[in-house]
Protein backbone atom coordinates (compact mmCIF):
# COMPACT_ATOMS: atom_id res chain seq x y z
CA UNK A 1 0.00 0.00 0.00
CA UNK A 2 1.30 3.47 -0.90
CA UNK A 3 2.04 6.17 1.64
CA UNK A 4 3.50 9.67 1.57
CA UNK A 5 6.70 10.54 3.42
CA UNK A 6 7.08 14.25 4.18
CA UNK A 7 10.07 15.97 5.71
CA UNK A 8 8.75 19.25 7.05
CA UNK A 9 10.27 22.70 7.14
CA UNK A 10 10.72 23.67 3.50
CA UNK A 11 9.53 27.02 2.18
CA UNK A 12 7.57 26.74 -1.07
CA UNK A 13 7.81 28.91 -4.17
CA UNK A 14 6.84 28.89 -7.81
CA UNK A 15 3.67 28.12 -9.75
CA UNK A 16 1.15 25.29 -9.85
CA UNK A 17 -1.54 24.62 -12.46
CA UNK A 18 -4.94 23.65 -11.08
CA UNK A 19 -6.55 20.56 -12.60
CA UNK A 20 -10.13 20.13 -13.69
CA UNK A 21 -12.73 19.75 -10.95
CA UNK A 22 -13.51 16.17 -9.98
CA UNK A 23 -16.90 17.23 -8.64
CA UNK A 24 -17.77 18.87 -11.96
CA UNK A 25 -16.39 16.07 -14.11
CA UNK A 26 -18.35 13.27 -12.43
CA UNK A 27 -21.88 14.56 -13.13
CA UNK A 28 -20.80 15.62 -16.61
CA UNK A 29 -19.54 12.10 -17.33
CA UNK A 30 -22.89 10.76 -16.08
CA UNK A 31 -24.74 13.30 -18.25
CA UNK A 32 -23.17 11.89 -21.41
CA UNK A 33 -25.62 8.98 -20.96
CA UNK A 34 -28.30 11.43 -22.16
CA UNK A 35 -26.71 11.26 -25.64
CA UNK A 36 -26.38 8.47 -28.18
CA UNK A 37 -23.69 10.39 -30.05
CA UNK A 38 -19.95 10.78 -29.37
CA UNK A 39 -18.90 13.50 -26.92
CA UNK A 40 -15.44 14.67 -25.88
CA UNK A 41 -14.57 15.88 -22.40
CA UNK A 42 -11.34 17.82 -21.81
CA UNK A 43 -9.43 19.05 -18.74
CA UNK A 44 -10.43 15.98 -16.74
CA UNK A 45 -8.41 15.52 -13.55
CA UNK A 46 -6.23 12.41 -13.62
CA UNK A 47 -7.70 10.86 -10.46
CA UNK A 48 -9.11 7.49 -9.46
CA UNK A 49 -12.77 8.59 -9.23
CA UNK A 50 -12.79 9.65 -12.88
CA UNK A 51 -11.35 6.30 -13.97
CA UNK A 52 -13.93 4.51 -11.83
CA UNK A 53 -16.93 6.25 -13.39
CA UNK A 54 -15.58 5.83 -16.92
CA UNK A 55 -15.14 2.12 -16.16
CA UNK A 56 -18.77 2.00 -15.09
CA UNK A 57 -19.85 3.46 -18.45
CA UNK A 58 -17.72 0.85 -20.22
CA UNK A 59 -19.40 -1.90 -18.19
CA UNK A 60 -22.78 -0.55 -19.32
CA UNK A 61 -21.61 -1.00 -22.92
CA UNK A 62 -20.37 2.49 -23.79
CA UNK A 63 -17.36 3.01 -26.02
CA UNK A 64 -14.84 4.94 -23.88
CA UNK A 65 -11.37 6.15 -24.86
CA UNK A 66 -9.56 7.85 -21.97
CA UNK A 67 -6.10 9.40 -21.95
CA UNK A 68 -5.41 11.21 -18.66
CA UNK A 69 -7.18 14.56 -19.18
CA UNK A 70 -9.32 13.74 -22.24
CA UNK A 71 -12.13 11.24 -22.67
CA UNK A 72 -14.07 10.40 -25.82
CA UNK A 73 -17.37 8.74 -24.90
CA UNK A 74 -20.03 7.20 -27.13
CA UNK A 75 -23.05 5.98 -25.18
CA UNK A 76 -24.89 4.93 -28.32
CA UNK A 77 -23.74 1.37 -27.65
CA UNK A 78 -25.03 1.04 -24.06
CA UNK A 79 -26.62 -2.41 -23.70
CA UNK A 80 -27.07 -2.64 -19.94
CA UNK A 81 -28.75 -0.38 -17.40
CA UNK A 82 -27.40 -2.12 -14.29
CA UNK A 83 -24.69 -0.27 -12.34
CA UNK A 84 -23.12 -3.05 -10.30
CA UNK A 85 -21.96 -3.02 -6.69
CA UNK A 86 -18.35 -3.70 -7.71
CA UNK A 87 -18.06 -0.15 -9.05
CA UNK A 88 -20.70 1.84 -7.19
CA UNK A 89 -19.44 0.70 -3.78
CA UNK A 90 -16.11 2.40 -4.49
CA UNK A 91 -17.51 5.83 -5.18
CA UNK A 92 -20.68 7.54 -4.03
CA UNK A 93 -20.94 9.70 -7.14
CA UNK A 94 -21.84 6.60 -9.17
CA UNK A 95 -25.44 7.22 -8.04
CA UNK A 96 -25.41 10.05 -10.59
CA UNK A 97 -26.06 7.53 -13.38
CA UNK A 98 -29.52 6.86 -11.89
CA UNK A 99 -31.26 9.90 -13.37
CA UNK A 100 -29.81 9.74 -16.90
CA UNK A 101 -30.21 5.95 -17.25
CA UNK A 102 -33.82 6.07 -16.10
CA UNK A 103 -34.85 9.01 -18.26
CA UNK A 104 -33.19 7.65 -21.40
CA UNK A 105 -33.99 3.93 -21.12
CA UNK A 106 -37.06 3.86 -18.89
CA UNK A 107 -35.49 1.51 -16.36
CA UNK A 108 -32.29 0.90 -14.44
CA UNK A 109 -30.74 -0.84 -11.45
CA UNK A 110 -28.11 1.04 -9.48
CA UNK A 111 -26.32 -0.36 -6.47
CA UNK A 112 -26.56 1.64 -3.27
CA UNK A 113 -23.47 3.87 -3.15
CA UNK A 114 -20.24 3.86 -1.17
CA UNK A 115 -17.48 6.50 -0.93
CA UNK A 116 -15.86 8.40 1.94
CA UNK A 117 -17.05 7.55 5.46
CA UNK A 118 -17.78 11.15 6.43
CA UNK A 119 -21.34 10.63 7.57
CA UNK A 120 -24.79 9.80 6.26
CA UNK A 121 -25.53 11.12 2.78
CA UNK A 122 -28.86 9.44 2.02
CA UNK A 123 -30.25 9.31 -1.48
CA UNK A 124 -33.86 9.47 -0.34
CA UNK A 125 -34.21 12.99 -1.77
CA UNK A 126 -33.12 11.70 -5.21
CA UNK A 127 -35.62 8.84 -5.07
CA UNK A 128 -38.55 10.92 -3.79
CA UNK A 129 -38.02 13.41 -6.62
CA UNK A 130 -37.89 10.68 -9.27
CA UNK A 131 -41.10 9.18 -7.87
CA UNK A 132 -42.71 12.63 -8.22
CA UNK A 133 -41.75 12.41 -11.90
CA UNK A 134 -43.61 9.13 -12.29
CA UNK A 135 -40.93 6.56 -11.55
CA UNK A 136 -41.67 3.34 -9.71
CA UNK A 137 -38.82 2.61 -7.32
CA UNK A 138 -37.96 -0.24 -4.99
CA UNK A 139 -34.83 -1.05 -3.04
CA UNK A 140 -34.07 -4.74 -3.11
CA UNK A 141 -30.92 -6.80 -2.74
CA UNK A 142 -28.79 -3.69 -2.22
CA UNK A 143 -29.97 -2.11 -5.48
CA UNK A 144 -32.24 0.79 -6.39
CA UNK A 145 -34.56 -0.56 -9.07
CA UNK A 146 -36.31 2.21 -10.98
CA UNK A 147 -38.81 2.04 -13.80
CA UNK A 148 -40.65 4.59 -15.94
CA UNK A 149 -41.79 2.67 -18.99
CA UNK A 150 -43.63 5.61 -20.54
CA UNK A 151 -40.88 8.07 -19.67
CA UNK A 152 -40.52 10.48 -16.80
CA UNK A 153 -43.00 13.34 -16.50
CA UNK A 154 -42.20 16.93 -15.61
CA UNK A 155 -43.00 17.81 -12.01
CA UNK A 156 -42.50 20.38 -9.29
CA UNK A 157 -39.66 19.19 -7.06
CA UNK A 158 -39.11 20.84 -3.68
CA UNK A 159 -35.98 19.61 -1.92
CA UNK A 160 -36.37 19.64 1.87
CA UNK A 161 -32.65 20.40 2.10
CA UNK A 162 -30.07 21.49 -0.44
CA UNK A 163 -28.54 18.48 -2.15
CA UNK A 164 -25.87 18.80 -4.82
CA UNK A 165 -26.14 15.22 -6.07
CA UNK A 166 -29.92 15.32 -5.91
CA UNK A 167 -30.06 18.52 -7.94
CA UNK A 168 -27.69 17.05 -10.53
CA UNK A 169 -29.61 13.78 -10.80
CA UNK A 170 -32.96 15.52 -11.28
CA UNK A 171 -31.58 18.06 -13.78
CA UNK A 172 -30.36 15.13 -15.89
CA UNK A 173 -33.61 13.21 -15.45
CA UNK A 174 -35.66 16.27 -16.41
CA UNK A 175 -33.63 16.87 -19.57
CA UNK A 176 -35.35 14.01 -21.44
CA UNK A 177 -38.62 14.03 -19.50
CA UNK A 178 -42.06 14.85 -20.92
CA UNK A 179 -43.04 18.37 -19.93
CA UNK A 180 -41.53 20.93 -17.60
CA UNK A 181 -39.76 20.26 -14.31
CA UNK A 182 -39.23 22.93 -11.66
CA UNK A 183 -36.65 22.36 -8.93
CA UNK A 184 -36.96 24.52 -5.81
CA UNK A 185 -34.16 24.80 -3.25
CA UNK A 186 -31.69 23.66 -5.90
CA UNK A 187 -27.97 23.60 -5.19
CA UNK A 188 -26.00 26.53 -6.68
CA UNK A 189 -22.48 25.10 -6.72
CA UNK A 190 -20.30 25.90 -9.77
CA UNK A 191 -20.33 22.19 -10.60
CA UNK A 192 -24.14 22.24 -10.82
CA UNK A 193 -23.95 25.37 -12.97
CA UNK A 194 -21.59 23.74 -15.47
CA UNK A 195 -23.81 20.67 -15.73
CA UNK A 196 -26.82 22.87 -16.48
CA UNK A 197 -24.84 24.87 -19.05
CA UNK A 198 -23.71 21.67 -20.78
CA UNK A 199 -27.30 20.43 -21.07
CA UNK A 200 -28.58 23.86 -22.14
CA UNK A 201 -25.89 24.03 -24.84
CA UNK A 202 -27.33 20.77 -26.19
CA UNK A 203 -30.68 22.49 -26.78
CA UNK A 204 -32.58 21.90 -23.54
CA UNK A 205 -34.27 25.04 -22.27
CA UNK A 206 -33.16 25.66 -18.68
CA UNK A 207 -34.06 28.81 -16.77
CA UNK A 208 -32.55 29.99 -13.49
CA UNK A 209 -29.06 28.54 -13.91
CA UNK A 210 -27.02 29.51 -10.86
CA UNK A 211 -30.11 30.22 -8.74
CA UNK A 212 -32.07 28.13 -6.24
CA UNK A 213 -34.94 27.67 -8.71
CA UNK A 214 -34.42 25.77 -11.95
CA UNK A 215 -36.97 25.21 -14.69
CA UNK A 216 -36.21 22.54 -17.30
CA UNK A 217 -38.25 21.77 -20.41
CA UNK A 218 -37.66 18.13 -21.33
CA UNK A 219 -37.16 16.76 -24.84
CA UNK A 220 -39.85 14.04 -24.49
CA UNK A 221 -37.29 11.27 -24.75
CA UNK A 222 -35.17 12.66 -27.55
CA UNK A 223 -31.47 12.01 -26.87
CA UNK A 224 -29.13 15.00 -26.75
CA UNK A 225 -26.05 15.85 -28.80
CA UNK A 226 -23.33 17.50 -26.75
CA UNK A 227 -20.56 19.84 -27.76
CA UNK A 228 -17.04 19.32 -26.41
CA UNK A 229 -16.99 20.18 -22.71
CA UNK A 230 -13.95 21.60 -20.89
CA UNK A 231 -14.17 20.87 -17.17
CA UNK A 232 -13.95 23.91 -14.89
CA UNK A 233 -10.94 24.32 -12.53
CA UNK A 234 -11.10 22.48 -9.21
CA UNK A 235 -11.95 25.02 -6.52
CA UNK A 236 -11.09 22.58 -3.72
CA UNK A 237 -7.67 21.79 -5.17
CA UNK A 238 -7.07 25.53 -5.58
CA UNK A 239 -8.07 26.18 -1.98
CA UNK A 240 -5.79 23.40 -0.78
CA UNK A 241 -2.74 24.94 -2.50
CA UNK A 242 -3.60 28.35 -1.09
CA UNK A 243 -3.56 26.70 2.33
CA UNK A 244 -0.19 25.15 1.50
CA UNK A 245 1.19 28.63 0.84
CA UNK A 246 -0.37 30.00 4.03
CA UNK A 247 0.80 27.23 6.34
CA UNK A 248 4.40 27.26 5.04
CA UNK A 249 4.56 31.09 4.94
CA UNK A 250 5.27 30.91 1.22
CA UNK A 251 4.31 32.97 -1.81
CA UNK A 252 3.02 30.73 -4.59
CA UNK A 253 1.00 31.32 -7.76
CA UNK A 254 -1.96 29.21 -8.88
CA UNK A 255 -2.67 29.12 -12.61
CA UNK A 256 -5.94 28.20 -14.31
CA UNK A 257 -8.18 29.14 -11.40
CA UNK A 258 -11.57 30.84 -11.10
CA UNK A 259 -11.41 33.45 -8.32
CA UNK A 260 -15.17 33.63 -7.93
CA UNK A 261 -15.42 29.93 -7.15
CA UNK A 262 -12.92 30.19 -4.25
CA UNK A 263 -14.10 33.49 -2.79
CA UNK A 264 -15.06 31.94 0.55
CA UNK A 265 -11.58 30.46 1.01
CA UNK A 266 -9.90 33.71 -0.03
CA UNK A 267 -12.00 35.70 2.44
CA UNK A 268 -11.07 33.41 5.34
CA UNK A 269 -7.38 33.46 4.41
CA UNK A 270 -7.49 37.27 4.30
CA UNK A 271 -8.98 37.28 7.79
CA UNK A 272 -6.06 35.11 8.87
CA UNK A 273 -3.61 37.73 7.55
CA UNK A 274 -2.81 36.57 4.01
CA UNK A 275 -2.91 38.91 1.00
CA UNK A 276 -3.52 38.16 -2.66
CA UNK A 277 -2.81 39.34 -6.18
CA UNK A 278 -5.61 38.43 -8.59
CA UNK A 279 -5.06 38.11 -12.34
CA UNK A 280 -7.36 36.94 -15.14
CA UNK A 281 -7.07 33.21 -14.42
CA UNK A 282 -4.37 33.06 -11.78
CA UNK A 283 -3.85 34.08 -8.18
CA UNK A 284 -0.78 34.66 -6.02
CA UNK A 285 -0.91 34.28 -2.25
CA UNK A 286 1.37 36.28 0.02
CA UNK A 287 1.28 34.76 3.50
CA UNK A 288 1.16 36.33 6.92
CA UNK A 289 4.25 35.94 9.13
CA UNK A 290 1.86 34.78 11.85
CA UNK A 291 -1.61 33.43 11.09
CA UNK A 292 -4.60 34.81 12.97
CA UNK A 293 -7.18 32.50 14.51
CA UNK A 294 -10.25 31.83 12.38
CA UNK A 295 -13.92 31.05 13.00
CA UNK A 296 -15.85 29.34 10.24
CA UNK A 297 -19.06 27.44 9.61
CA UNK A 298 -19.44 25.04 6.70
CA UNK A 299 -22.51 25.68 4.60
CA UNK A 300 -23.73 25.24 1.04
CA UNK A 301 -22.26 27.35 -1.78
CA UNK A 302 -21.58 30.24 -1.86
CA UNK A 303 -20.79 29.73 1.82
CA UNK A 304 -17.67 28.09 3.19
CA UNK A 305 -17.29 24.61 1.64
CA UNK A 306 -17.22 21.51 3.80
CA UNK A 307 -14.51 20.16 1.48
CA UNK A 308 -12.14 22.88 2.77
CA UNK A 309 -12.88 22.39 6.46
CA UNK A 310 -10.05 19.93 7.17
CA UNK A 311 -7.44 22.04 5.36
CA UNK A 312 -8.38 25.16 7.35
CA UNK A 313 -8.21 23.13 10.54
CA UNK A 314 -4.59 22.34 9.67
CA UNK A 315 -3.97 26.09 9.32
CA UNK A 316 -5.73 26.88 12.58
CA UNK A 317 -3.40 24.54 14.47
CA UNK A 318 -0.55 27.02 13.95
CA UNK A 319 -2.62 30.21 14.24
CA UNK A 320 -2.38 32.64 17.14
CA UNK A 321 -5.20 32.11 19.65
CA UNK A 322 -8.21 29.79 19.52
CA UNK A 323 -10.18 28.97 16.38
CA UNK A 324 -13.68 27.52 16.16
CA UNK A 325 -14.90 25.37 13.27
CA UNK A 326 -18.53 24.26 13.05
CA UNK A 327 -19.38 21.47 10.61
CA UNK A 328 -23.04 21.76 9.63
CA UNK A 329 -23.19 19.50 6.59
CA UNK A 330 -21.75 16.13 7.64
CA UNK A 331 -21.94 14.72 11.13
CA UNK A 332 -18.81 12.55 10.92
CA UNK A 333 -16.33 14.85 9.24
CA UNK A 334 -13.93 15.37 12.15
CA UNK A 335 -12.19 12.00 11.93
CA UNK A 336 -8.93 13.75 11.07
CA UNK A 337 -8.83 15.45 14.48
CA UNK A 338 -7.24 12.52 16.30
CA UNK A 339 -4.61 12.19 13.57
CA UNK A 340 -3.76 15.91 13.68
CA UNK A 341 -3.46 15.66 17.45
CA UNK A 342 -0.87 12.91 16.92
CA UNK A 343 1.27 15.56 15.23
CA UNK A 344 1.00 17.85 18.26
CA UNK A 345 -2.22 19.75 17.57
CA UNK A 346 -4.47 20.83 20.43
CA UNK A 347 -8.01 20.21 19.18
CA UNK A 348 -11.13 19.54 21.23
CA UNK A 349 -14.47 18.38 19.90
CA UNK A 350 -17.94 19.11 21.22
CA UNK A 351 -20.69 17.87 18.96
CA UNK A 352 -20.39 19.50 15.55
CA UNK A 353 -17.85 22.10 16.70
CA UNK A 354 -14.07 21.83 16.92
CA UNK A 355 -12.03 24.18 19.11
CA UNK A 356 -8.41 24.53 17.97
CA UNK A 357 -5.87 26.13 20.27
CA UNK A 358 -2.86 27.36 18.32
CA UNK A 359 0.51 25.71 19.01
CA UNK A 360 4.02 26.80 18.11
CA UNK A 361 5.29 23.55 16.65
CA UNK A 362 4.12 20.28 15.14
CA UNK A 363 6.19 17.09 15.20
CA UNK A 364 6.35 14.42 12.51
CA UNK A 365 4.61 11.11 13.20
CA UNK A 366 2.83 8.26 11.46
CA UNK A 367 -0.75 9.25 10.66
CA UNK A 368 -3.59 7.71 8.71
CA UNK A 369 -5.93 9.33 6.18
CA UNK A 370 -9.60 8.75 6.96
CA UNK A 371 -11.21 10.40 3.93
CA UNK A 372 -10.28 12.42 0.86
CA UNK A 373 -10.03 15.92 2.32
CA UNK A 374 -8.68 14.71 5.68
CA UNK A 375 -5.71 13.26 3.83
CA UNK A 376 -4.83 16.65 2.35
CA UNK A 377 -5.02 18.24 5.82
CA UNK A 378 -2.48 15.70 7.10
CA UNK A 379 -0.20 16.53 4.17
CA UNK A 380 -0.46 20.26 4.96
CA UNK A 381 0.43 19.63 8.59
CA UNK A 382 3.32 17.42 7.52
CA UNK A 383 4.77 20.23 5.40
CA UNK A 384 5.52 22.22 8.57
CA UNK A 385 6.03 19.49 11.17
CA UNK A 386 9.55 19.01 12.53
CA UNK A 387 11.03 15.75 11.29
CA UNK A 388 9.29 13.17 9.12
CA UNK A 389 5.58 12.55 8.73
CA UNK A 390 4.25 9.36 7.18
CA UNK A 391 0.70 9.60 5.79
CA UNK A 392 -0.91 6.20 5.24
CA UNK A 393 -4.04 5.11 3.37
CA UNK A 394 -3.50 7.69 0.66
CA UNK A 395 -5.83 5.84 -1.67
CA UNK A 396 -8.31 8.37 -0.27
CA UNK A 397 -6.08 11.17 -1.59
CA UNK A 398 -5.78 9.53 -5.01
CA UNK A 399 -9.56 9.64 -5.43
CA UNK A 400 -9.59 13.42 -5.77
CA UNK A 401 -6.14 15.04 -6.06
CA UNK A 402 -4.24 14.98 -9.34
CA UNK A 403 -0.53 14.31 -8.56
CA UNK A 404 -0.53 16.20 -5.26
CA UNK A 405 2.96 15.06 -4.29
CA UNK A 406 4.34 15.89 -7.75
CA UNK A 407 2.92 19.40 -7.70
CA UNK A 408 4.09 20.04 -4.14
CA UNK A 409 7.56 18.72 -4.98
CA UNK A 410 7.84 21.21 -7.85
CA UNK A 411 6.99 23.95 -5.36
CA UNK A 412 9.87 22.82 -3.15
CA UNK A 413 8.26 20.43 -0.67
CA UNK A 414 10.17 17.36 0.48
CA UNK A 415 7.45 14.81 -0.20
CA UNK A 416 7.81 11.32 -1.66
CA UNK A 417 5.38 8.52 -2.49
CA UNK A 418 6.58 5.18 -1.16
CA UNK A 419 5.27 1.63 -0.78
CA UNK A 420 5.00 -0.35 2.41
CA UNK A 421 7.70 -3.01 2.66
Amino acid sequence: MDYLEIVGGNTLSGEVTISGAKNAALPIIAATILSDKPVTLTNLPNVVDICTLLKLLSMLGADVAHDKTVAAINNGSINSTKAVYEIVSKMRASILVLGPLLTRFGECEVSLPGGCAIGQRPIDLHLKALESMGATIEIKGGYVRAEAKDGLKGAKIVFDKITVGGTENIVMAAALAHGTTTILNAAKEPEVVQLCEMIADAGVKIEGIGSSELTIEGTCGKALEFKTVEIIPDRIEAGTYLCAGAITHSSITLNKVNHGHIRASIDKLESMGCTFELFDDSITIHPSPKLNAVNLITIEYPGFPTDMQAQFMALAILAKGESLIEERLFENRFMHVSELNRLGADIWLKGSTAAIKGVDTLYGAEVMATDLRASSALVLAGLVAQGTTKVGRIYHLDRGYDDLEGKLSKLGANITRKKEA
